[in-house]
């Protein structure tokens, strides 16, 4: 029996090993196992620094067997083996745990001074030493006959694979051969010309080559070929989508000579920026086109977004259209809700009736609302994922808008604006993408950049608070926060994690644990409220918590005491990031600073400085200078212009984690491709997408591609793929 790409694990492996292997990874089908390629390939004369070994992480390292201690227990029954393992420049200890003694010396005998093996657990520190607890390993043979194999296969790479404690390396490499030596055809997304062209594999002898390489040298074209692979994929079915809903017929929505829209930029206290005013004009001419518009609108926190979205709801109002404006959370869309009435003033507000629906409203209120969408009495609709409810519907929606796209999927705005006929989309973010990330991950969509602030913004001051070097800073940062309060003033502290005590951690966008030296957060809410309740000026003021584990009604009372003035210093998680908007608050305190990453970093600076208040920002760190973390914090506080920081997060950050929760999902199309390395890649393979697209829009003479399309990009990856 032959195996293809789509036959499911449980017949090419069995339920059991297909059961673990859908828990550990999310694989269901041998294309998806196949999919999982070596992170790196050891020799058998590997010496692995474990000296770097990241902390906390699950690892696979080749070492040898230098010392075994067998022994009794003092303080516990049982008994313990402790191995000594080495590469040549750090040693590391394996500890094992045995009923009794004899169990602990039979272990020891196999693992006996010499051996070498590929040895794999998560890194631990005890006494100083770094430690596997319990590992699991695989030796390398050594009686004569194996010296004679193991000469043979010295120059044979050992793939190493992405693991986890219930499916190790080895036994990855294991299924997976299982899998490769009854594989048959493999459908291949390039063309024959194409992949003679660029000198490129076939799709077989490339998933042989990545798995089971002879030499070091077969790895290269294997990998070249599977990145064109994803990118060519990638690129065409973002193509597909976009080619999708441009064939769509929409109901123009011009904006009238007297209109709502020229009503409103009329009574507006201020001029337009010219970014304002240019992205506004193409908004309005996608709004007047007989297809639906599909825009990204990238800006800077404070840039005046949500104006240039609210006048594209007014001039979709215009007709009797709807507008549905979806936000990540609660608070956001409450907020949303106020600032846009606002923005209307009363008359306007009055005729447009906006409306807001969130799944924490009473079951009466929220009839109410559901009534007033329902039956078009309402022509603005601001709500979280209540919108995508069933029970949701609109008598003509018109314009979808997706506030903060990186909170949401792909699937999730096509919910969305499925309750309309083709209805147009503006997705908004506030955090600046590098251009090769948004040719990646919306590729799909047009995009508009706001890049000018509104005048009168009094700017923002970013200052490190290094306590590594200077730990009496730590006591001049409240110093400094209870200043801006005796000056009327307000103050964000922002803490990685609720209670470090519980270790909840709330930074959704941490940097990679081995940054940030093993340790957990210093400092959560409740322990830094504690502390600051004793400070001489600070305990006094009024100060309040949030964090994401509160009551939704309870979050909601709490920004607006804040945004009133009621409360002076507000010691949150990252539940403030997006879109809060208080003009008095002066002072953003960061706390760990260096567990987030460059454009939360930025995000959460932009919640000060938006009104006539300067802004302070603090960057509390404990990191070293010259690391990885204190780089992202310092790079933070030499710039406040967020593409450039964009920029410079991918080179920080790496590239693996740029995608964010792409990367981490296991059926993520990108595996081997990267946006930073591979622009000119993307780019190119976007060119041949768009004219494979353009003489065969069906894909009926490229069959592979439509297979591997089909295979490799379900929602569920462009979901992922657009949570950047």
């Amino acid at each position: 029996m032959s195996f293809s790409l789509e036959t499911p694990l449980s017949t090419a492996l069995g339920a059991s090993t297909a059961k673990t292997l859908d828990r550990a990874f999310g694989m269901t089908t041998v294309g998806e196992l196949l999919g999982h390629y070596p992170r790196r390939y050891a020799d058998r004369g590997e010496l692995t620094p474990i000296e770097h070994l990241p902390i906390g992480e699950t690892v696979t390292i080749v070492a040898e067997v230098l010392s075994t201690h067998p022994r009794m227990m003092k303080n516990r029954r049982g008994a313990m083996l402790e191995v000594v393992i080495g590469d040549g420049i750090g040693q590391m200890s394996l500890t094992f745990f045995a009923k009794n003694l004899g169990q602990a010396e039979w272990r020891a005998k196999e693992l006996r001074v010499g051996r070498r093996g590929i040895f794999s657990g998560k890194v631990s520190v005890f006494n100083k030493r770094v430690q596997f607890a319990h590992p699991d390993y695989q030796l390398f043979d050594d009686d004569e006959s194996a010296h004679r194999q193991a000469d043979a296969l010295q120059d044979v790479p050992i793939p190493i694979y992405p693991a986890t404690s219930a499916m190790q390396s080895w036994q990855i490499a294991k299924v997976i051969g299982v899998v490769l030596d009854q594989l048959g055809d493999v459908h291949d997304p390039l063309s024959d010309d194409l992949r003679r062209r660029e000198g490129l594999l076939t799709a077989r002898e490339a998933l042989m080559s990545i798995h089971r390489p002879h030499r070091r040298t077969d790895i290269e074209p294997a990998v070249r070929t599977l990145r064109m692979h994803e990118a060519l994929v990638l690129q065409t079915a973002l193509l597909q989508q976009r080619n999708l809903v441009r064939s769509l017929v929409a109901t123009p929505r011009a904006a009238a000579s007297g209109g709502l829209l020229e009503r409103f930029d009329a009574s507006l206290p201020f001029t337009l920026t010219a970014d304002q005013q240019r992205v506004g004009s193409e908004i309005a001419a996608d709004l007047a086109a007989s297809r639906p518009m599909n825009r990204l609108i990238q800006g800077e926190v404070g840039s005046g977004k949500t104006l240039v979205a609210l006048r594209a709801m007014l001039q979709v109002a215009e007709s009797g259209g709807q507008s549905a404006l979806i936000a990540p959370t609660e608070v956001l869309a409450a907020q949303h809700l106020r600032s846009i009435t606002k923005m209307l003033g009363p008359d306007v507000a009055a005729e447009l009736i906006p409306t807001l629906l969130t799944g924490q409203m009473s079951a009466p209120e929220r009839r109410r609302a559901a009534l007033r969408v329902a039956s078009g009495q309402s022509l603005i609709v601001i709500g979280t994922h209540a919108l995508l409810s069933e029970k949701t519907t609109f008598a003509d929606l018109a314009l979808v808008v997706v506030d903060e796209q990186h909170r949401f999927g792909v699937e999730q705005r096509e919910m969305l604006r499925a309750k309309g006929t083709a209805p147009h989309a503006i997705v908004l973010t506030a955090t600046p993408i590098p251009r090769t990330v948004a040719m990646t991950v919306f590729g799909d969509l047009d995009t508009s950049v706001i890049q000018t602030m509104p005048a009168g913004r009094a700017g923002i001051s970013t200052f490190v608070a290094p306590l590594a070097e200077h730990p009496e800073w730590f006591q001049r940062v409240w110093d400094r926060s209870g200043e801006e309060i005796a000056q009327g003033r307000q103050v964000f502290v922002v803490c990685a994690a609720i209670d470090t005590a519980s270790d909840s951690v709330e930074a959704d966008d941490a940097p990679p644990p081995e940054d940030v030296e093993g340790r957990g957060p210093r400092w959560g809410v409740v322990q830094l409220d504690q502390l600051l309740a004793t400070h001489p000026v600070l305990g006094s003021v009024r100060r309040a918590i949030l964090h994401g584990k509160m009551p939704s009604d309870e979050k909601d009372a709490i920004m607006r005491a804040f945004a009133r003035g009621e409360v002076d210093m507000l010691v949150a998680t990252t539940v403030i990031e997006v879109g809060v908007d208080v003009p008095n608050a002066s002072t953003m305190v960061v706390m760990d600073a260096d567990r987030f990453g460059v454009s939360q970093l930025h995000q959460l600076r932009g919640r000060v400085g938006r009104g006539g208040v300067p802004g302070l920002c603090l960057l509390v760190t404990e990191a070293e200078a010259g690391t990885p973390a204190r780089e992202r914090v310092e790079a933070v506080a030499a710039t406040l212009d967020g593409f450039e920081l964009a920029e410079v997060d991918l080179e920080l950050r790496g590239e693996g984690d740029v995608l964010g929760a792409a990367q981490a999902g296991a059926k993520s199309s990108l595996r081997l491709l990267r946006v930073v390395k591979d622009a000119g890649l993307i780019a190119y393979a976007r060119d041949i997408a768009a004219e494979i697209l353009r003489d065969d829009p069906l894909l009926t003479g490229h069959p592979g591609l439509r297979v591997a399309i089909q295979e490799r990009v379900s929602d569920e990856d462009r979901a992922a793929l657009s949570k950047n």
